[in-house]
């Protein structure tokens, strides 16, 4: 174990691969369950100095380079390869033959917005984008490299670059959005005090062993998935993302057969292995130490029901590890302590609508909302509760929105001054406290334990994903030309503990003859096709109902709030398994 933070990952990896060279680092899990041989620290440095001697011919200090790759061994090589050459990493989801339409959009939208002039990934993948690249002129503006055919014996042409911890490591771009991607700016400094705190407050030791099928486009999949194991020492196996959605048991008989200590996933991960299990397993999870959750909102239903599914198989209810984090806190902000019992709030419903926390006496059967527990701070972490609007504490029985001060918070947004200062400069009203990073999500601080209740930004989280209001709507409104442009609002509900999409959308004056039927289908049709969701519900209203500030910004907050109230009148409707297309009475 580390007894002093290194400064820079090229200085963690160089450690390891003079001290312990034939460690084993990374194996991967072909289809999701066959071992790899190990990727040793030996060997991931080596590979490393290759790349990054092929990206100094081209004098890439400084430059970002995308990384485009499926889940494996050699992202995790191009990953530290770019780091070597003092360039900036940009982990990106690659796009999928099958999802073009989806991924390529939002792919180009980064190349643009990071300026990168390099791509490192496979073949295939270059193949794959070569047939696009006429729709796609700054695809051709970039070097691309199939990294699985580099020369290794490029790597005693490796120069160490003179880099300091607080330099840019890489991207990590918020997940979502196709039209305003943002770039998320993280040191080397901000990845190692931040892995360093981890260790600790996650409880790893000589003896852990990672296990993580989240991307590494991903900061759970990138930061504690593949490089808090570099940085304990440790061996990591991963495993695609496909291969758990294909087969979600898979991930638990991984842990089971290689003895797996720490891994992490969503709440909807630990949901879907509950639907599919089948009787039979063999399974022994008493090897799991800390089950990470966190990435979505977190269910304490779904929680208990993985418990009573798999405790039988060794599975400890104190091996739950709820967590709260951000990717502009690097990771994790809170996370519950290793071998620690979650805990689990009931507080009174109403008052909690009202931004208030009155917890909920025993004897009281209805009217109560079950909070998890996000756990305790992380390290060095300082967290403020305060009023958004007017930047002052809360008490400690009042919700308000969770500002955070730590060295693991980042360095801004690239290329967004505006918005790097309203969101990483922010003050208490004093103007002397500070400076924080606001989270945009509300929450409470009591007894020592974070808890989450909502989020102050319109973002949409389903099943790990970020969705974009602003881009939902905007493909509301390309479906036909009745639908009024810039005047339809998304939000997020929760029934039955699950969080779902409303969609409620004004239509322009003089469309008696539309087929209403259609129109509320070809809806779900394209924002099924292109952000991959299933609405909940969909109103189409008269002019009138979107609420708009006087500088034109949608109230989304204060529509929710009619909708929940029943306050829309609607000319058609669409609710899960039937619609209605005669007006509200």
């Amino acid at each position: 174990m580390n007894k002093q933070i290194p400064t820079t990952l090229v200085e963690l990896l160089r450690h390891r691969a003079q001290v312990v060279p034939n460690s084993p680092g990374y194996i991967f899990l072909v289809n999701g369950k066959k071992p790899t041989p190990p990727l040793t620290y030996g060997e991931l440095d080596r590979q490393a100095r290759a790349i990054a001697a092929w990206l100094q011919q081209y004098s890439a200090y400084g430059e970002r380079v995308l990384l485009l790759y499926p889940q494996g061994l050699e992202v995790v090589a191009a990953f530290c390869g770019c780091l070597y050459a003092g360039a900036i990493a940009i982990p990106t989801p690659p796009p999928e033959s099958g999802r073009l339409k989806r991924t390529l959009p939002r792919l180009s939208a980064i190349v643009r917005d990071a300026q990168a002039t390099f791509v490192l990934t496979t073949q295939t993948i270059i193949d794959l984008v070569a047939n696009v690249k006429e729709e796609f002129p700054e695809f051709e503006q970039m070097q691309w490299l199939d990294t699985t055919t580099i020369d290794l014996n490029l790597a005693p042409e490796w120069v160490t670059p003179a880099i300091t911890k607080d330099e840019l490591a890489y991207l990590q771009y918020t997940s979502g959005s196709t039209s305003t991607p943002k770039g998320v700016m993280l040191s080397h400094f901000n990845l190692m005090y931040h892995a360093n705190s981890l260790q600790t407050a996650c409880g790893y030791d000589s003896n852990s062993l990672t296990l993580t099928w989240m991307p590494y486009f991903h900061d759970y999949g990138l930061v504690e998935g593949i490089t808090v194991p570099l940085y304990n020492g440790t061996p990591c196996y991963l495993m695609s993302p496909f291969a758990f959605i294909k087969k979600p048991l898979q991930w638990l008989q991984n842990i089971s057969e290689f003895r797996v200590t720490h891994s992490q996933a969503p709440n909807f991960a630990y949901d879907l292995c509950v639907r599919r299990y089948k009787s039979g397993q063999t399974l022994d999870l008493s090897c799991w130490e800390a089950a990470g959750n966190a990435a979505e909102p977190i269910n304490p239903k779904v929680m208990k029901e993985f418990y009573h599914r798999f405790s039988s198989y060794g599975f400890r209810w104190s091996a739950f590890a709820p967590a709260y984090g951000l990717a502009e806190n690097t990771l994790l902000a809170s996370s519950k302590p290793k071998g620690t019992d979650p805990v689990l709030l009931r507080v009174d419903s109403k008052a909690l609508e009202q931004g208030n926390i009155i917890i909920a006496p025993s004897e009281q059967t209805t009217g109560v909302k079950i909070l998890v527990s996000c756990g305790r701070l992380v390290g060095t972490t300082q967290c403020a509760i305060v009023n958004p609007d007017t930047f002052t504490p809360c008490q400690p029985t009042e919700v308000g929105e969770i500002w955070l001060k730590d060295p693991s918070v980042t360095q801004g947004y690239w290329q967004r001054e505006e918005e790097t200062q309203a969101t990483f400069q922010a003050y208490l009203q004093d103007n002397t406290t500070g400076p924080f990073l606001r989270t945009g999500d509300l929450g409470f601080y009591l007894d020592g334990e974070l808890y989450i209740t909502g989020r102050l930004k319109d973002l949409i989280i389903i099943h790990g994903t970020n969705h974009y209001p602003q881009d939902l709507e905007w493909t509301v409104q390309k479906v036909h030309p009745a639908l009024r442009p810039d005047y339809g609002a998304v939000f997020s509900i929760t029934k039955q503990e699950e969080e779902k999409v409303v969609i409620i959308q004004e239509l322009e004056r003089g469309n008696q003859d539309l087929d209403l039927n259609q129109l509320l289908g070809d809806i779900r049709e394209a924002i099924a096709s292109t952000h991959e969701l299933s609405p909940y519900a969909i109103l189409l209203s008269k002019p009138g109902h979107i609420l708009k500030t006087a500088s034109g910004k949608i109230q989304r907050r204060s529509i929710k709030n009619n909708f929940l109230a029943d306050k829309i009148t609607y000319i058609a409707k669409w609710i899960e398994d039937h619609n209605i297309t005669s007006p509200k009475v």
